[in-house]
């Protein structure tokens, strides 16, 4: 089988031949028809000390299932993150990391949805949303942010802010539902919101605190850190909150799987719809992560094996 893989930190990225992978107690063999391209795995790439292993957001049908699996069999549609390689024609699941894919959802879809989309609706559910609040989602074009803003329409925000990198994504973002689009480096971010979902992190961070009223919550989700000063939560009573879905489906199975059914009812109903960006085989794996590292995709990245 083929995989993409790389030598040093920094890349480049190349295909090689593989051996397929065996699964082990617990693990499913997929035959991978989508994979989701992500920031943290392009950052890893980059800022990793030593090469790693590209995992990720995987979707396609199961082929083989090691020992002790009980929820799934040969045939199935599912779709969940592989923490080992994911850019391949075949990738092993842990069968707790995998979702079903239901009828008439392409595989596409659940690496569009599923992954990006249970970020977003964790990080809004950790915003605790009341209806009629206003809301900001930063990297709003995103593959995480443009399902944020449509979730946050859905859970009755009276206004919806969509923060981007690039006046030229605006138009796209008030496609998604926003009412206001703004760029990072304008002067001023306008009216003051209720909450942020932050998906940015570094620098942006301060501009995202003084963006909430008093009393209003800044969620964190990047994986790009950043540092804020205690005051400037002191002055407005503010609060920051952390989120990592990671968290969430090694600890809370049950609210993970609620909220997995929750995005593909919304799918389902038409009422949460992921834009895809673009769809690169593997051999174009560097000109993916490129698309994700230039800031220039409108939506999802997806990988076709």
């Amino acid at each position: 089988m083929r995989r993409v893989r790389y030598e040093s930190p920094g890349g480049p990225l190349f295909v090689e031949e593989a051996p397929l992978p065996v699964p082990g107690p617990g693990e499913l063999l997929v035959r991978a028809e989508a994979v989701g391209v992500t920031l943290p795995v392009v950052r890893k790439v980059t800022e990793a000390a030593e090469p790693v292993p590209l995992g990720g957001e995987i979707a396609g049908q199961v082929t083989a299932v090691g020992e002790g699996v009980t929820r799934f069999g040969t045939g199935d549609r599912v779709t969940g993150l592989c923490f080992g390689h994911g850019y391949a024609d075949f990738a092993v699941l842990h069968e707790t990391m995998a979702s079903p894919v239901p009828g008439g959802a392409s595989a596409v879809d659940a690496v569009a949805l599923v992954r990006s989309g249970l970020v977003a609706l964790g990080a809004l559910e950790a915003a605790r949303p009341e209806p009629g609040e206003s809301a900001l989602v930063t990297a709003a074009a995103s593959g995480v942010g443009q399902l944020a803003v449509q979730l946050a329409r859905t859970r009755g925000a009276g206004r919806v802010v969509g923060a981007v990198s690039d006046p030229g994504k605006a138009d796209f973002v008030r496609g998604l539902g926003a009412d206001h689009v703004i760029s990072y480096g304008d002067a001023s971010w306008g009216t003051p919101v209720d909450y942020v979902l932050d998906a940015v992190g570094g620098e942006l961070l301060t501009r995202a605190l003084h963006a909430l009223v008093p009393e209003g919550r800044l969620v964190a989700y990047s994986s790009g850190g950043g540092a804020i000063q205690a005051y400037d939560l002191l002055v407005g009573a503010k609060s920051v909150i952390g989120f990592q879905m990671a968290r969430i489906a090694r600890g809370k199975p049950e609210l993970y799987e609620q909220w997995r059914e929750e995005l593909w009812r919304l799918f389902a109903a038409g009422e949460l719809r992921p834009v895809i960006h673009g769809e690169f085989a593997l051999e174009d794996a560097a000109k993916a992560h490129a698309e994700i590292e230039g800031r220039s995709n409108l939506g999802k990245v997806v990988l076709i094996p």
